[in-house]
């Protein structure tokens, strides 16, 4: 069907298409549907009268407002109608010899279909039986003149209205229906006409069962409803006689209509009086099959709705009930029968763009204009619609359009979303625009409410989905996110910028306290790391100085060495664009990006991150210190151990929550430099957050002491876990397995598979260096280990770690030892002295003179704990007694 608006938009002849894309599967799921209904009203127990049976002759579909269900609507009417008229992409229905007659009823405001008009749509499409139904016929010609007195039914319909499309006959048949009763009641021919003498004599003709109207005496419930006063109430309970009729038919005129009611939404009201008789309709004719669009699921399967509708619950339409074991809106949003429209791929976005305007048999739309609409239209058509109509605006004001001409949202989509919310819910709502992912209580307290219904109820609309596994379940559909951020909004109870400054905050102080709220560190990992990723971007985009709980969770977040992804937070829809660190959000967001991009990023540029952080000077004091510190052990990793110094001092004397890692970063620092006493001076002070254990086994390792350094590391990993702290714990494991490595390459196996296992699960660059160190000392005097060295000293170079090569080159040297390679030793020993030469780690010079049994390097400056004798001899039975090892494995 041609597009008349663009028909209309230009002088220059413009080839427009309602263009239809995907949707095969909605489709099948109709047909399929169809297909056993037509099996189950087939079968011989099937009884249309039967009041109590469960109702499978419906199903819905329902999405956000704009994502496509009208034009499915249409589609399937007129794919039902005419195999002419179904998509190419759309298989023919299984059934075959099947008369299907299609209704298709607009239920929206603005169409002004009442329930009067339905009744009347439906029977209208029945005409094409050529004949009469008299038993609905009579009644609804009864109900015409007591609700429409001296109004001729043909003037009626000849105003329009849905009824209209199918045809003019009703009248007629209605007329020679009333007479053939007539007749059959031997009634005087002049009284043919006078319905209400009509219908009284037929009651009691059927109260009397008499032979002459046999034929309607079959319908139980006729004379009951022809005895009833002809009101709205009575009308809805006529479907059952349609249904009666359609089930008298003979074989070779039967029919089963398929009604499609669209904008379903738009039927209900606070107290459903619309909606349930609606629902009275479908109830009361079971072979007739129901096709129901709109914005949000069917809840007739609720037990909560008793006493709202006539038939409720799960037993009474299975088919739209949940699915046991899983959330409603995880099982298809409430059923086998109800189904959420969902948005339009990228593919078929580009192909109905493609196809919606054309020129010349080509598409009109570029390619490149395309790709734009399709990326900020999040798949839903509405907005590609709203995009086509902008395209063509601007073309007739003679201007080429331009890909930046649709990095645009539409104030209609705003319309759309916000015409059938309530003002709390539309509060909800925008409120939740601020937030990636959310759930009730979260939504509700950035609200500012204090009662959780609006942002219950908003849930269950199609503009919010749903991930039940999530920290937060629920999101917004991007598009309608993005125009409630950024879109001029018209509606009366819009929001002033403070107030999006106030939900801002309102939203900020309920993620900290949903973080603070969470007891247990494990699970509560998760949720303090997307906590961080919306609070940062809240803070950010919307300039909150006060930072409040992001302080403890940024320090929270650096404590275990777990370094989850945190990207720095992309804008929010709406938010201005920032070209640089404005805001202490700003800062803080970068300080830690730059403390986790570490793993993957040369030191140096560490450095550079936080140093460019600092300088702005926007981080409070102890924030301060974190940038402080991270760049103190980035310059430890750089060999830059005068500056690592400084800056662990100035944390240390700060004396703040960071205190214990600045003394333990000098500690570290002084046994670096050869100075053990110093470091083993510092170890009694440290404590679990100083890492007491773990900086006592680095100091017993160098000395060859392995039994210690062992125990240590093992005591370092066992209070790892009694704090539920899986990086310090895989940190441990790895040393341990470094440290057993050199004495037991058998049980080195075992603890480096640990220490994989607990790697796996984290992101730190640094220590799987070290377990790949301690696989070569686990492997030293077998073939492949210089090699293997080669390659990690490359990597762990071009990752700005340096520190690391002494140790690598003390691995090879433990091999060559091992291997009795007096010249490659001597070659290993000759470049620990160069990366060594500033003093850092000099001390492996020392112990790798002591593997060979060379000579003490002279004026070795090392401060030991033990004499210089014993560390030697500890470090060269190391390899004697590997050498015995590889010869009893020989």
């Amino acid at each position: 069907m041609a597009d008349l608006r663009a028909l209309f938009s230009s002088n220059d002849p413009v080839g427009s298409n309602e263009a239809f894309t995907n949707r095969q599967n909605q489709w099948n799921l109709v047909a399929t549907a169809i297909e056993e209904h037509l099996r189950h009203t087939a079968d011989p127990a099937f009884d249309v009268e039967d009041l109590e049976a469960p109702r499978h002759n419906v199903i819905t579909f329902h999405g956000v407002g704009g994502i496509g269900k009208t034009t499915l609507s249409r589609k399937l009417e007129a794919s039902l109608a005419d195999a002419g008229g179904r998509p190419a992409q759309w298989g023919a229905p299984a059934w075959s010899g099947e008369r299907i007659v299609p209704v298709r009823i607009d239920l929206a405001r603005s169409a002004g279909t009442d329930f009067e008009q339905i009744i009347l749509a439906i029977r209208a499409a029945l005409t094409e039986l050529g004949r009469p139904l008299p038993a609905f016929d009579v009644a609804l010609r009864r109900y015409w003149e007591h609700q429409h007195p001296g109004e001729p039914l043909e003037e009626y319909l000849r105003r329009g209205g849905p009824a209209s499309r199918f045809g003019r006959a009703l009248p007629q048949q209605m007329q020679s229906a009333l007479s053939d009763v007539a007749q059959a009641l031997l009634l005087p021919g002049t009284i043919g006409s006078a319905v209400g003498q009509v219908t009284g004599s037929l009651v009691r003709a059927l109260r009397e069962r008499r032979q002459t109207v046999r034929a309607l005496a079959g319908c139980a419930r006729l004379a009951d409803l022809l005895e009833a006063e002809p009101d709205l109430d009575t009308l809805s309970f006529y479907p059952h006689l349609l249904a009666w009729e359609l089930a008298q038919l003979p074989a070779d005129k039967k029919v089963t209509p398929v009604v499609l009611l669209d904008t379903f939404e738009d039927s209900g009201d606070r107290h459903r009086d619309a909606e349930r008789l609606l629902q009275r309709l479908v109830w009361l004719m079971p072979n007739v099959f129901f096709v129901i669009g709109g914005r949000n699921r069917l809840q007739w399967a609720d037990d909560a709705l008793q006493g709202q509708l006539d038939y409720t619950g799960r037993a009474a339409w299975p088919g739209l009930a949940a699915q046991t074991g899983l959330p409603a809106r995880a099982a298809g949003q409430g059923g086998a029968r109800q189904h959420l429209i969902g948005d339009f791929s990228e593919s078929d976005c580009d192909a109905y763009l493609a196809r919606r305007l054309t020129h010349d048999g080509q598409p009109l739309i570029s390619s490149e204009v395309r790709a734009v609409i399709a990326e900020r239209s999040h798949g839903l058509p509405l907005h590609l619609d709203l995009a086509v109509a902008r395209f063509l605006e601007i073309r007739r004001s003679g201007r080429t359009p331009a890909p930046g001409d649709f990095d645009h949202t539409f104030p209609a989509l705003i319309a759309r979303t916000l015409s059938d919310l309530t003002a709390d819910e539309r509060h909800v709502l925008r409120s939740a625009s601020l937030l990636d992912a959310f759930d009730i209580d979260l939504a509700t307290q950035a609200a500012g409410l204090v009662h959780q219904a609006p942002a219950r109820r908003l849930v269950e609309r199609p503009l919010v989905t749903e991930d039940p596994y999530a920290i937060w379940p629920y999101h917004l559909h991007g598009a309608i996110r993005t125009a409630l951020r950024t879109a001029d909004d018209h509606t009366e109870d819009r929001w002033t910028p403070a107030d999006w400054h106030r939900a801002a905050e309102r939203t900020l102080a309920a993620l900290g306290r949903q973080w603070q709220d969470t007891g247990v560190r494990v699970t509560g990992r998760a949720l303090l790391v997307a906590c961080l990723r919306q609070g940062l971007r809240l803070a950010r985009d919307h300039h909150l100085d006060d930072l409040g709980w992001l302080t403890d969770a940024a320090f929270a977040y650096t404590d275990d060495s777990v370094w989850e992804p945190l990207a720095p937070p992309s804008p929010s829809p709406g938010a201005d664009p920032q070209t640089g660190l404005d805001t202490p959000a700003d800062a803080l967001a970068e300080l830690l990006a730059a403390i986790t991009r570490r793993q993957h990023e040369h030191r140096a540029r560490t450095a550079e991150r936080l140093t460019a952080v600092l300088d702005t000077g926007l981080l409070s004091g102890e924030l301060a210190d974190l940038a402080l510190y991270y760049r103190a052990k980035a310059h430890k990793d750089l060999a830059r151990t005068d500056a690592a110094l400084d800056g662990m001092c100035q944390v240390a004397g700060a004396g703040g929550r960071l205190a214990p890692r600045g003394r333990r970063g000098m500690a570290n620092l002084a046994r670096i430099r050869g100075d053990f006493p110093t470091a083993l001076a510092a170890v009694p002070a440290l404590g679990w957050k100083g890492r007491h254990h773990r900086v006592l086994a680095h100091i017993r390792f160098p000395h060859g002491d392995m039994d210690r350094a062992t125990a240590a590391f093992e005591a370092a990993r066992t209070e790892a876990e009694q704090h539920n702290a899986p990086g310090e714990r895989a940190i441990a494991q790895t040393l341990l397995a470094l440290v057993v490595a050199f004495t037991d390459p058998l049980r080195a196996d075992d603890e480096l598979a640990l220490a994989h296992q607990y790697l796996d699960r984290l992101d730190q660059r640094a220590t799987t260096f070290y377990a790949a160190v301690a696989a070569l000392v686990r492997d030293a005097g077998t073939e492949d280990v210089t090699d293997r060295a080669i390659a990690l000293h490359a990597e762990s170079t071009s990752a700005g770690l340096p520190w690391i090569t002494p140790l690598i080159e003390t691995a090879v040297a433990f091999h060559h030892a091992v291997r009795g390679a007096d010249d490659d030793l001597n070659a290993t020993i000759d470049r620990l002295r160069e990366v060594t030469a500033d003093g850092d780690f000099a001390y492996y010079v020392d112990i790798a003179t002591a593997m060979g049994d060379l000579p003490q390097p002279a004026g070795s400056a090392v401060q030991w704990l033990d004499d210089a004798h014993t560390v030697r001899e500890r470090w060269r039975g190391l390899v004697t007694a590997r050498q015995d090892h590889l010869r009893r494995t020989q």
